[in-house]
């Protein structure tokens, strides 16, 4: 969804970002675990077809994707990559496109020394208050 394109949501804990190409290579990286692909339902991909995958996340109408970095490092981290920030992503799904206030929220915190830390929590309240408030002001 381009509706979040330029959009950066920071919170205690995480700072919420668009999903681009620049973060498909570590992703790519977590989404070889097996575990990982088990709690997700995920099928391995290829580099290429997880930057075709990125693309399509982009384009979906019902879709809208952030990469979860973890404030702390994302606060002290220098130069332009967020790759070193990167602890997972969050998820919209809009179940009904004729009724913009149903979906579904989906967290992955992927990155091992980043879980049981509340990271997940706060990414999906931020989320569900992004979805409200954007769903607002849509009408």
């Amino acid at each position: 969804m381009r509706l979040n394109q330029n959009t950066l949501l920071l919170g205690t804990k995480v700072v919420l970002v668009p999903y681009t190409p620049e973060h498909v290579p570590r992703y790519h990286e977590w989404m070889k675990s097996e575990e990982l692909q088990r709690l997700t339902a995920s099928e391995p991909l290829t580099l290429e077809q997880e930057y075709a995958m990125q693309r399509s996340w982009r384009e979906d109408a019902d879709k809208c994707t952030f990469i979860v970095l973890a404030a702390e490092a994302w606060r002290g981290h220098s130069g332009p990559s967020e790759e070193s920030c990167m602890a997972g992503d969050v998820n919209l799904f809009l179940t009904d496109l004729g009724d913009p206030s149903l979906g579904e929220i989906e967290v992955m915190i992927a990155e091992p020394s980043c879980r049981g830390r509340g990271l997940g929590t706060e990414a999906v309240l931020m989320m569900m208050a992004y979805g409200g408030d954007t769903q607002a002001d849509d009408e």
